[in-house]
């Protein structure tokens, strides 16, 4: 069941005006509102160029075609694309400042805001980038083994001690971290007593498991398709298995960069909410977008080895191959971007579930201060980009367990297999 949410039409202008008069500022985007140049004067950026990481994976394509499709340009300001080796790296420069905003893992942005994913930084999500489009996979060996799904792993992994089987994941607090330990859990194996975790770069992957260094592992695309090409892995579930029209990565920043450049934030999410709906406008343009982020400036990788999953046409590496009826989106009409408040407390309950929390967060008024649905509002009425009726979503996920965001921590503490 995928996640349901109902769009309604932006705010009107004259709510617009008022939401901007509320926060000091005149129309927020001036004369040539909703989508003309952006206004001189309180409605200009304070900063004209951010700089914005991205880890080398297809779903950072809204950040990168924001930029090469100039869509920055109409909100007066210019995007620099920055590319980043791994995700503790993402984290270290958006603390420092050292980058103004990332395509960054939403568990990410929560562990660090939490401070149990370095050092303690309050953070900010402005919107959400997109849904579906991970996946887990196996080492090719585990198939002379017998596993070739998840109770077939189970069986082998019980078979063996505690700790023979090797996983990687890309960040602890991240989300490829979250549907690896829930799909494994699901199948009755615990990820840290059965097996051992490890955190492995994206770009890393292929080479790593090529090498024996894992059994499996959590990944964003394109590298899962690219361990089948490589004959080094084959898929035993996407992302999307796991929680159908999932929040994947968003648009992170910190809270201080977004107090100090409120015009620049809002100037920033709405190009990317631009480009986001370019993409998912024709397949021709999804075409356009994996030629673009399959160059070495951006994924270094063969453009087909993105486009069909992102075209969500998927094959196992096991001979099975499917249309999936949840691929990856960067739009789907605004559903995808808005930064709903039940998407962030869902990582805080899986950071609970799993210890990395020692207590019980304020779920909801962690996820309020975060997601900056302010900011998105402002932008998407600037876009023309529909508003949901509410702040939360309701989603039904793998093991039948329905998220709506209400009783979280009932929810955190009832899982069978937890730690």
């Amino acid at each position: 069941m995928s996640s349901e949410s109902t769009l309604v039409p932006a705010l009107s202008r004259r709510d617009f005006i008022k939401a901007g008069a509320a926060l000091g500022g005149s129309a927020l985007f001036g004369s040539a509102f909703p989508g003309g140049a952006w206004a001189a004067g309180s409605d200009a950026p304070e900063k004209k160029e951010i700089r914005v990481g991205f880890i080398p994976l297809t779903d950072c394509a809204s950040v990168v075609m924001a930029s090469v499709q100039k869509f920055d340009e109409k909100y007066g300001i210019k995007i620099i694309p920055s590319k980043e080796a791994s995700w503790a790296a993402v984290r270290d420069k958006l603390v420092s400042g050292e980058l103004d905003a990332a395509h960054v893992l939403y568990g990410l942005v929560y562990g660090v805001h939490m401070g149990i994913g370095g050092s303690q930084k309050d953070m900010a999500v402005l919107m959400t980038l997109n849904n579906n489009g991970q996946g887990i996979s196996l080492a090719t060996q585990m198939k002379d083994k017998g596993a070739v799904d998840g109770p077939s792993l189970k069986k082998v992994v019980a078979a063996s001690a505690p700790g023979t089987y090797t996983f990687a994941q890309t960040f602890p607090t991240g989300t490829h971290a979250m549907w690896l330990y829930y799909w494994l859990a699901t199948h009755d194996i615990h990820p840290f007593n059965d097996v051992k975790t490890i955190v492995v770069p994206p770009p890393q992957m292929v080479a790593n498991v090529r090498v024996g260094n894992m059994h499996g592992f959590s990944v964003g695309e394109p590298w899962n398709q690219r361990a089948i090409i490589d004959k080094v892995g084959f898929s035993v579930a996407t992302s999307q298995d796991v929680w159908p029209d999932h929040p994947e990565k968003v648009l992170g920043t910190t809270s201080d960069w977004v107090a100090k450049n409120p015009n620049s934030a809002r100037a920033l999410t709405a190009a990317i909410l631009e480009a986001s709906r370019w993409i998912d406008a024709s397949q021709s343009n999804r075409r356009t977008t994996a030629e673009t982020i399959a160059a070495r400036s951006y994924v270094n990788t063969d453009m087909d080895v993105i486009l069909g999953r992102m075209l969500g046409r998927y094959e196992n590496g096991l001979g099975k191959t499917w249309d999936d009826a949840h691929p990856m989106q960067f739009f789907n009409d605004g559903a995808v971007n808005f930064p709903y408040l039940s998407d962030g407390m869902w990582f805080l309950t899986q950071h609970r579930r799993w210890k990395l929390l020692d207590k019980e967060p304020d779920y909801l008024g962690v996820a309020r201060a975060i997601n900056r649905i302010d900011i998105y509002k402002q932008a998407a009425t600037a876009v023309g980009v529909s508003l949901p009726k509410s702040e939360m979503r309701t989603s039904r996920l793998i093991d039948g367990a329905v998220w709506d965001g209400k009783e979280p921590a009932k929810y955190a503490g009832a899982f069978k297999v937890r730690a």
